[in-house]
């Protein structure tokens, strides 16, 4: 039987919000040394941010649950995949692979994925210099997330805005009343997306995800494929995104790595890796406990919703070596940026290959001495979600 009489989870009030949206990992070090699970006032949850403990959520779903009524993602996305478990969970997932295996990824989606970056890259090569941001790695990721999906006369940038306009609907733990009636807009736009192609996947096969769920055999609402699209957009779009700049800052600072890389292709996976350990897209997720129980060296009761932050996982010192340096040489451990468990993230390969294998390395080879511009800083952004939100960069020509 566990022993329930250890303490609760500590307070720490003293973290703010400002804090954890600009440099989260102070604090996350400090939550590291103090316990297993920590409340955090200025967010409203219990943050789990050890890697251990991080793996004891994900190993036990029926303890440690997906599903939550009061999860900001029901309210902003509605009732997704994301947010059931076992069966349920599985089965709408399943609906979805066809558009994720490796062959079709390898023969449509990578061809795909290159003819995009070629052609953003050919309008501002001739330039000097760019903010990678906006030029490459948002267009990039909703340009190519738009056909995957098989959405049709969508701009780019209305994708982009929708995608971040849901994201910061998830964090909104301080309920902002413009963030969530933007987080509104968005879906709005979605579900009217959805409705001018569905007849159109639903009478011919095809490699995209509305063809596949409407193919795969298994019933679903509309309000279901609205909820799974949503979810989609906004982690296929914003993810892909931060990790393409993650990447690439992380080697324009290491001119070492950069090098290593630029002469031998085969580091490429490992430099990927490291990019989204370092800075995990993903920083953190909700789970919500279902009975009273020990979490590490922490009671926490039931109904408790916990803040899974992977973000300090991936940081912890006691698994990673100075953590806070990008490294592609470091000594290979489990990250866990696309989660663990039956959440794994189904966009993992895809996100490899057109990032690490595709996007990134052409940059690499087409911009001569690509290199960062020193009169602008990156800023990094985020701990739900968090990425570089700029990254000027200069090149010769």
């Amino acid at each position: 039987m566990q022993d329930t009489t250890l303490a609760s989870a500590p307070v720490m009030s003293d973290v703010t919000f400002d804090q954890l949206m600009h440099d989260p990992y102070p604090a996350f070090r400090r939550m590291q040394d103090t316990a297993s699970v920590v409340f955090v006032p200025a967010a409203n949850l219990h943050l789990v941010t050890r890697t251990r403990d991080v793996q004891t959520v994900e190993a036990n779903p029926a303890l440690f649950s997906s599903s939550n009524p009061i999860s900001l993602m029901n309210k902003v996305m509605g009732h997704s995949l994301m947010r059931k478990d076992f069966d349920d969970h599985a089965q709408e997932r399943k609906a979805l692979s066809a558009s994720f295996q490796q062959k079709v990824i390898k023969e449509h989606w990578a061809p795909r994925a290159a003819a995009i970056a070629d052609s953003l890259i050919r309008r501002f090569e001739a330039d000097d210099g760019a903010d990678l941001f906006g030029a490459f790695a948002a267009p990039f990721a909703s340009l190519l997330l738009s056909e995957m999906l098989g959405f049709e006369e969508i701009d780019w940038r209305d994708l982009a805005r929708w995608s971040q306009a849901m994201m910061d609907g998830l964090g909104n733990y301080t309920d902002d009343p413009e963030i969530s009636r933007r987080a509104r807009e968005a879906t709005d736009g979605t579900k009217a997306a959805i409705e001018r192609v569905m007849a159109k996947h639903a009478a011919e096969e095809n490699p995209s995800i509305l063809s596949s769920i409407a193919h795969s055999g298994i019933p679903h609402s509309p309000e279901q494929i609205h909820a799974n699209v949503n979810v989609i957009v906004g982690g296929g779009l914003n993810e892909p995104r931060d990790a393409i700049l993650t990447l690439t800052l992380g080697l324009l600072q290491n001119p070492t790595q950069l090098e290593a890389v630029r002469k031998d292709a085969s580091l490429w996976p490992q430099a990927f890796e490291e990019a989204v350990r370092w800075i995990s897209p993903i920083g953190m997720y909700p789970r919500m406990v279902q009975e009273t129980t020990l979490l590490g060296d922490t009671v926490v009761a039931r109904g408790t919703q916990l803040g899974i932050c992977v973000g300090a996982a991936n940081r912890e010192r006691s698994v990673f070596e100075h953590p806070e340096r990008f490294d592609i040489f470091r000594t290979r451990r489990q990250h866990l940026a696309f989660g663990a468990g039956p959440h794994y993230c189904a966009g993992t390969f895809v996100s490899r290959f057109a990032i690490g294998k595709i996007a990134v390395p052409m940059l690499l080879e087409r911009l001569p001495n690509l290199r960062l511009d020193p009169r602008a800083k990156a800023e990094i952004r985020g701990w739900v979600f968090r990425g570089p939100v700029n990254l000027r960069v200069v090149w010769d020509t």
